[in-house]
């Protein structure tokens, strides 16, 4: 049944899927509010669930939310007609059912699956200093390593919330005897963890690359994150913005039988990576233009490398002027969401809304397979004054990828 439909997907798109908006809570976050669900749906789920704080996009990796996590949640949904009824499946199956024919035979033979996933993530104040795992210390747990990237976009930034600066890495002088003290103070209220680390004040329009083994506290602008797909991690800062964080997110990623090991937490961190003086210069993104010297500065659009440093997932924005049709053509395939603007895109009408209910359908969000992709996607700004902008995120190595 889901090959059938997952082929009727495609081929109704043409090679472009529809997908649905996959809102995610987080019980220690409480929201921004600025991913345009409507007032009265962030807490939608119960008070128990918490608020709903983000928003996933081209994910085939369910959410790890505990054992109230709904079914499902987290996994995207492509939207299609079957005979006179609007039918959805998972991208998951869809893609577990197409292979190459949706990803290209390039991911699907070595990774047998969509390997990265993007989210927003919309928090009002910061969250704690945490780490992800690489890939060798998430697979003591059954997972894969996890690294990730940070894009603000203009467009959803119009408050900073409580705290918009990012404590990256520890600064460099401090121990490693300084920062597992910390760990083992994480039960006697504040660990006092960012005392050995320096924030960035966070800029709209820039961003930041994080690899596994980097400790790092998000700031509060809400915030595009490519990431491969996993979601591990553990939080080493016990308060934060006054809210304490459980003890069991502490051994969030640690074997059972190691926890209660401090030295075991020590060792997630890539030392070296951490205490790099010259964090500016290896971690931040500006944008950079593609082919300045060629088509996409004629006029019509302007492409930007957003997302640049990782060889795991890449991220683009796309911007096309009022009133213009281009055809933009990639080598791989990509997850793409609407920031501003409303036109054509292949067969869909695209658009951006203001307010979405929980549950509601949208234009937005697509998925663009590997052969529509190096065929050309064509683009039509059907505005006389607003400019279209979408965000792509593509999954490992990509080939148009050349810094």
């Amino acid at each position: 049944m889901n090959k059938r439909l997952a082929e009727n997907a495609l081929e109704q798109g043409k090679g472009i899927l529809r997908l649905t908006p996959t809102w995610v809570p987080r019980s220690f976050c409480v929201p921004g509010r600025r991913i345009k669900l409507h007032p009265d749906d962030y807490y939608v789920l119960g008070g128990v669930r918490g608020g709903i704080d983000e928003r996933w996009f081209s994910s085939t990796t369910p959410a790890k939310n505990g054992p109230l996590t709904g079914e499902n949640e987290g996994l995207s949904f492509i939207v299609l007609k079957d005979g006179d009824k609007e039918v959805q499946i998972t991208l998951r199956d869809a893609i577990d059912e197409l292979k190459g024919n949706i990803i290209g035979d390039r991911l699907w033979n070595e990774y047998k699956s969509w390997p990265m996933y993007s989210k927003f993530f919309d928090n009002m104040g910061p969250l704690p200093h945490h780490v992800h795992h690489n890939d060798e210390k998430a697979a003591l747990i059954g997972q894969k390593g996890k690294p990730e990237a940070y894009y603000f976009p203009p467009q959803l930034n119009n408050h900073g919330g409580d705290f918009p600066y990012t404590f990256f890495g520890i600064t460099p002088g401090t121990t490693k005897d300084q920062i597992r003290e910390c760990l083992v103070n994480f039960t006697k209220g504040d660990n006092k963890i960012t005392n050995f680390s320096s924030a960035f004040r966070l800029e709209p329009g820039t961003g930041w690359d994080v690899p596994p083994g980097m400790l790092h506290a998000p700031g509060s602008l809400c915030t595009y994150e490519p990431q491969k797909a996993s979601d591990v991690f553990a939080m080493y800062q016990s308060l934060v913005n006054e809210a304490i964080i459980p003890e069991e997110l502490l051994w969030n990623g640690t074997p059972k039988d190691k926890i209660g090991d401090f030295d075991e937490l020590m060792d997630v961190l890539d030392w070296e990576l951490n205490t790099d003086p010259n964090m500016l210069e290896t971690r931040f993104m500006n944008p950079i233009v593609i082919g300045e010297k060629d088509a996409a500065t004629s006029g019509a659009y302007v492409e930007k490398w957003i997302c640049y440093r990782s060889d795991a997932f890449s991220a683009k924005e796309l911007t096309v002027f009022p009133g213009e049709t281009v055809t933009i053509k990639d080598s791989a395939a990509y997850g793409m969401i609407m920031m501003q603007g409303h036109g054509k895109m292949g067969e869909f009408e695209i658009e951006t809304p203001a307010l979405i209910r929980y549950g509601q359908l949208t234009n937005d969000e697509f998925f663009v397979t590997e052969d529509a992709a190096k065929e050309g996607v064509k683009i039509t700004n059907y505005s006389s004054t607003d400019p279209i902008v979408m965000l792509k995120h593509f999954g490992p190595e990509n080939p148009d990828l050349k810094l």
